[in-house]
């Protein structure tokens, strides 16, 4: 998870542009802050699992964090919904937040 989350929050800066049509409309800020700010999180996130030591509290903000984006995984649908073949990629992920969640919570809950 730790690898992972190191890996998207680099892509939100090697490729920011599809990160950015997915905010909502609805969120003050500017998409490409927004963005960036996500990245930063998630690899910052992905690092503190990855170390023993931070590896509890940041189990429990890659949790906050996958129910935080949220409103951006459900927003993807309505950008890509002309598009059909994304579009059923984007339906299909969000389910996938269900145990995202529930791995971090794990991961938090077995770390000492």
């Amino acid at each position: 998870m730790g690898s992972a989350l190191i890996g998207m929050g680099t892509l939100h800066f090697v490729v920011p542009g599809p990160f950015d049509s997915i905010v909502p409309q609805e969120i003050p800020g500017n998409p490409r802050t927004l963005t960036y700010a996500s990245g930063v999180a998630e690899a910052a996130i992905g690092v503190g699992l990855l170390i023993p030591r931070t590896r509890k509290p940041a189990a429990l903000a890659a949790a906050a964090l996958y129910v935080a984006v949220f409103p951006a995984n459900i927003n993807s649908v309505r950008v890509l919904w002309k598009k059909p073949l994304l579009r059923y990629g984007a339906i299909a992920r969000l389910p996938l937040q269900v145990p995202m969640i529930t791995r971090a919570l794990k991961i938090y809950r077995a770390t000492p």
